[in-house]
């Protein structure tokens, strides 16, 4: 594997494994399955083929990148509208 590749690869499971911290079934399952996906392709050479698995990696990168985000929205989302089902319900606040 060529240097600027081998670089690009490592930095790629690096960001990875940074990302899997939140995975929502566990940082030791997402690494164990980022494990296995690296070694499953340790013997690729071809400069064309891991410039096409990086680019995969990259794409995954994004789809977790989208998954979290839409978690944080929901989360946001249900907060906002437990607090206004409270507000007109008038739970949880003083009476004048």
């Amino acid at each position: 594997m060529a240097n600027p590749l081998r670089r690009e690869v490592r930095q790629l499971y690096k960001n990875l494994l940074y990302l899997g911290r939140e995975y929502p079934q566990g940082a030791d399952y997402f690494r164990e399955r980022l494990n296995s996906a690296f070694m499953k392709n340790k013997y690729v050479t071809d400069p064309k083929e891991i410039r096409k698995l990086v680019d995969c990696g990259e794409d995954v990168i994004k789809e977790l990148g989208t998954m979290y985000y839409l978690r944080e929205y929901s989360i946001m989302k249900k907060r906002f509208y437990e607090e206004e089902l409270l507000g007109l319900l008038n739970i949880g606040r003083p009476t004048d």
